[in-house]
């Protein structure tokens, strides 16, 4: 399973990874999650987290 953002729901992508003969055969990228303790809706949680999130939150905590 891959892991998923629980803040804006990114996820796992797919495309081709292309040969340097142009073979395409297909593969998938997994988001840049990270374990964060984050604070919803009052209580704190411990969940997934990408790390564009990451950096909002942080903007928004120092505001």
């Amino acid at each position: 399973m891959s892991k998923v953002c629980a803040i804006c729901g990114k996820g796992q992508m797919s495309g081709n990874k292309v040969s340097h003969s142009n073979i395409k055969t297909r593969r998938s990228w997994g988001a840049n999650v990270h374990k964060v303790d984050v604070n919803i809706n009052g209580k704190m949680q411990n969940v997934y987290v990408c790390t564009r999130c990451q950096r909002t939150l942080k903007k928004v905590e120092n505001d």
